[in-house]
């Protein structure tokens, strides 16, 4: 009979490879558990929006509601925040939120090594190449709230080939495996395009074979179904909510000339964009060129090789190619295309490279002399490259705060103790620091950071910041044509938005249009920076803020005009 030690050595010896590379990610995920709320975490399109957008919609309990929250902007609408199916949202409700932040990235790491060691199983016959190269995906600086937006791609992917060799007979994990996706994923952001895509290889398929393959097909509408009723308040106030005008509507991007739309193709196919990081420049690139001349030395025809690598230029191209003037004739013609990003299909720009990684890899591994030894070599430096990335490396080498720092929670709780007042009897905006660190202490702000918002509202917020805005044209463009930042942008301070007590800038000639902010019901001014000319701004200064804990010195200002 075999002793429980044989049997554990038996299991290392045939797992010993799955075994390292899970080491490898708790080592990876360790920062989270050790530090918490110390950790440094990325602050853009992450501490700055999504992790707040989670919080307050956790609080509020407003999960099935089409009403208002009332803590941003006076009203923003449900439908603008995470839907009440997205499973990251659970987390928010049922932990704390750095707690809840550490679960969604321990999710995204395995699942991504899961799903992309079992895709590559498929065509790879070195059990190292496909353990290396799962391992450095699943490493990736993927955008930590799109949690399997990208990190879940191929595990989706290996689903439905299997569906599509099996049919009805597939095992019941894999239809398993499609049903749960959605509430961990965003469609619109990726999902939407990869879905598209397995229908035209149900199409593809129907056309070659002359039959149709209805368990693939049953796959593909159950997937983009649960998809759909899980965004049900973003359809609504999309196609059905007519009393619902988005600033979306009057968005005004691409306006690129020829050469500049190429240099962003060519900027997009080598560096990658910073939500789908394949960081694939320095080793990824230069082995799959290394393949492609060995191939044609040995006269081997690496056609898939070769169509990867084609079809990640053409997302590239048509990334690019989104933001070319020209295409302002359809984005005008057509809303959805105007409001809708449909260069987005460039997300799944990592899962292909790393597929060509690791067909470039077996290639080298199989035709090239001391090929073994040289795959060995280069997938160790590709897994430094990544691992290098980890947030806490990343950002605590930068000198970004950390979660603690950036929000400030015993900061801004004795600015609202000073204040004296409910919460929500009052309203503030920021200077000089992200309106979401205010909306995490419970303030109520009148700027905020959201994909979707009344374009009524963006207009009356115009006229705070007019005068501003007239001082800087790039500023105008940037918040005329977009807007998803409704900032108190300043012209000496630019789209800078993290200014700390280290910092000595200060505003000399601030311009706002205080009447229309006391108008929309501004009280307070916090300001990451002091106002020099604050009474010409009527702004009272009330007092300045700061502790040792805190990387912010916070000066605030009470508003003195009356309304009108």
């Amino acid at each position: 009979m075999l002793t429980m030690s044989s049997v554990m050595l038996k299991v290392f010896s045939r797992y010993k490879h799955i075994l390292i590379a899970c080491i490898v990610i708790v080592l990876y995920l360790s920062p989270y558990y050790i530090l918490g709320e110390d950790t440094h975490i990325r602050v853009h399109d992450n501490l700055d929006s999504n992790i707040v957008w989670y919080k307050l919609l956790a609080e509020s309990g407003q999960f099935f509601s089409l009403s208002e929250l009332p803590a941003i902007i006076d009203g923003l609408p449900r439908s603008a925040l995470p839907s009440p199916f997205d499973m990251m949202v659970w987390f928010y409700v049922l932990f704390k939120p750095m707690t809840a932040y550490i679960i969604g990235q321990t999710i995204m790491r395995f699942a991504a090594f899961g799903g992309m060691y079992l895709l590559l199983q498929r065509f790879i016959g070195s059990k190292w190449i496909v353990t290396g190269v799962a391992l450095a995906f699943a490493l990736l600086p993927f955008w930590p709230s799109g949690m399997l937006s990208i990190a879940g791609l191929p595990l989706a992917l290996h689903a439905f080939l299997a569906i599509r060799r099996h049919r009805w007979q597939t095992p019941w994990y894999h239809w398993l495996v499609l049903t749960i996706i959605p509430f961990l994923s965003s469609f619109i952001l990726t999902f939407v395009f990869f879905l598209g895509l397995m229908g035209v290889l149900w199409l593809i398929d129907w056309i070659r074979f002359h039959k149709s393959n209805w368990a693939l097909f049953t796959g593909i509408a159950g997937m983009t179904s649960i998809y759909l009723i899980k965004n049900y308040m973003l359809i609504y106030a999309m196609f059905i909510n007519a009393d619902f005008t988005s600033q979306r509507e009057a968005l005004n991007l691409g306006h690129k000339d020829l050469p500049g739309t190429m240099e962003l193709f060519l900027e997009n196919f080598l560096t990658g964009h910073t939500h789908d990081m394949a960081v694939h420049t320095e080793i990824i690139l230069p082995v799959i060129g290394a393949a492609l001349i060995v191939a044609l030395y040995r006269r081997i025809n690496p056609k898939w090789l070769i169509a990867l690598v084609l079809a990640n230029a053409l997302l590239s191209l048509w990334y690019a190619f989104w933001y070319w003037g020209g295409m302002r004739v359809i984005k005008d013609s057509f809303s959805l295309a105007n409001e809708f990003n449909f260069s987005r299909i460039h997300f799944l720009h990592p899962v292909i490279f790393y597929i060509c990684f690791a067909l470039a890899l077996w290639l080298l591994w199989k035709h090239l002399r001391f090929g073994k030894v040289i795959v060995i070599a280069i997938m160790t430096v590709q897994l430094f490259n990544v691992f290098s990335l980890d947030e806490e490396l990343k950002y605590g080498d930068i000198g970004t705060p950390t979660f603690a720092e950036f929000y400030s929670a015993d900061l801004f709780d004795s600015i609202a103790s000073y204040i004296g007042k409910d919460q929500a009897d009052y309203r503030v905006v920021s200077i000089g620091l992200h309106p979401t660190i205010a909306q995490y202490n419970g303030f109520y702000t009148l700027d905020t950071y959201n994909n979707s918002y009344p374009l009524n509202y963006k207009r009356q917020f115009r006229r705070i910041i007019a005068p501003e805005l007239a001082k800087d044209s790039s500023l105008e463009q940037y918040f005329d044509d977009w807007g998803g930042r409704l900032y108190m942008y300043t012209a000496e301070l630019g789209k800078h938005y993290l200014f700390t007590k280290k910092s000595d800038a200060e505003l000399d000639h601030l311009d706002i249009n205080t009447d229309a902010l006391a108008r929309l019901g501004g009280d307070y001014v916090l300001s990451a920076v002091p106002i020099k000319n604050h009474n010409q701004n009527k702004l009272a200064f009330e007092q300045a803020f700061e502790n040792s804990q805190s990387p912010f010195k916070i000066y605030l200002y009470r508003v003195e005009a009356a309304p009108q």
